[in-house]
């Protein structure tokens, strides 16, 4: 477990934060063998130890003119460190409201909400920063690059703002541990779609959070990108322990989790393990190439399938009467 949260002064939250990186180090694994590229064996089970995240009767409420909204009407669970996670609910459910309360991009109306322990339900925006960049990696469905940046500089952003150092060594090692080794100096609109989502991740590894908050992550992606990265995160989850938590409409992703919490009026419908994950294996769907051959084919195929039928058909020539001359 890394160092306690502590609620400082707002003065000091700078100086607490580039301390804490000048001594993070991430443990990523070797550029030889990139999370993508390995085989993924069972997950691991669900570990017994320590909450890494506490919520206690969370309520939020939003007003609009003369209405009340209770977006969250009591919401309760833990969640323990190491564990790999998924919230679902329709639209409306309240499911978006307590992914910002978990990221700490919102202050719950009334609970509890502890990380590491300390409560961060009440915390000032600038303490919240701090915890954010300390604890909390962030991955959207949009991937939120800077189109003018290369891969590598998106990546180093989290530490620029805390003022970290190394920080092009440790973004160059967390893009290689995703498959991006090659990649690195490529912009955004160069990269395929499971590619920037990989950016993100990326992004999201070099602060060493304790968390993933992974809001619709594949929700913009073909099968074969969506799989790889949940490959990313089940071996994430699995060699360095990291706690990530999903928020996502899709079953199937879902069940790519040991455990799964639906959320629906604001409340904790149900929360149940999932016996049986389904584990990520790319190989088992084609390629952008293959899928790109296999379009081809097909278009190749409809086209001469067009020409042959509106090829005017020959009509038989008129055979000279017998007995007749030229």
């Amino acid at each position: 477990m890394g160092p306690p949260l502590v609620a400082v002064p707002s003065p000091a939250v700078g100086a607490k934060v580039s301390e804490m990186h000048e001594q993070a180090t991430i443990p990523l694994p070797t550029p030889t063998t990139p999370l993508v590229e390995q085989a993924v064996p069972a997950l691991a089970p669900i570990p017994d130890g320590p909450p890494v995240i506490e919520v206690a009767d969370l309520m939020k409420t939003y007003q609009m003119g003369d209405i009340t909204v209770r977006a969250l009407r009591g919401v309760s669970f833990t969640v323990r460190r190491g564990e790999l996670m998924a919230i679902m609910g329709p639209s409306g459910s309240g499911k978006s409201t307590l992914m910002n309360t978990l990221g700490c991009l919102d202050k719950p109306t009334s609970g509890l909400y502890k990380i590491d322990g300390v409560d961060v339900s009440r915390m000032s925006d600038n303490q919240l920063a701090a915890v954010r960049n300390r604890k909390i990696g962030f991955v959207f469905q949009s991937f939120n690059l800077l189109p003018k940046l290369t891969a590598l500089e998106n990546v180093e952003l989290p530490m620029l703002y805390a003022g970290a150092r190394d920080r092009r060594k440790r973004a160059t090692a967390a893009l290689e541990a995703v498959g991006l080794g090659g990649r690195i100096h490529h912009k955004p609109k160069e990269l395929s779609g499971g590619q920037q989502q990989r950016v993100a991740v990326a992004r999201s590894l070099v602060n060493a959070p304790s968390i993933i908050l992974a809001d619709e992550p594949t929700g913009n992606l073909d099968t074969r990108s969506s799989v790889e990265v949940m490959q990313i995160f089940q071996r994430l989850n699995r060699e360095q322990g990291i706690t990530v938590i999903f928020v996502t409409h899709e079953p199937d992703i879902a069940e790519h989790t040991r455990r799964i919490l639906r959320v629906r009026d604001g409340v904790v419908a149900s929360d149940d393990i999932v016996a049986e994950p389904r584990i990520a294996n790319p190989a088992d769907f084609p390629t952008q190439d293959e899928m790109d051959a296999l379009e081809e084919a097909r278009r190749a195929a409809a086209t001469q399938a067009v020409v042959h039928h509106d090829r005017p058909h020959e009509q038989p020539r008129d055979r000279p009467k017998e007995g007749k001359g030229r």
